[in-house]
């Protein structure tokens, strides 16, 4: 399921474009915090679907392909 990954990355960089203008006029403490806070959970969401995407980790549990074995009938 790696098209929600490219999904998720994509999502993330449109708003990061949508953000990136009103970041640079940031002037009191609390617009900083907010950017700053922002950009750090960006971070992190880009970098675990990145380190997804790159099968450097497990993808989630709800995208991860479920195989079933069979239950030996024991009568």
């Amino acid at each position: 399921m790696r098209h929600y990954t490219i999904l998720r990355l994509l999502l993330a960089g449109f708003l990061l474009y949508f953000a990136w203008p009103a970041i640079p006029s940031a002037t009191t403490t609390i617009e900083l915090i907010f950017w700053g806070g922002w950009l750090g959970f960006f971070l992190l969401v880009f970098g675990s679907n990145l380190a997804t995407l790159l099968q450097m980790m497990r993808p989630p549990v709800m995208e991860q392909k479920e195989l079933r074995r069979r239950q030996p009938a024991n009568h």
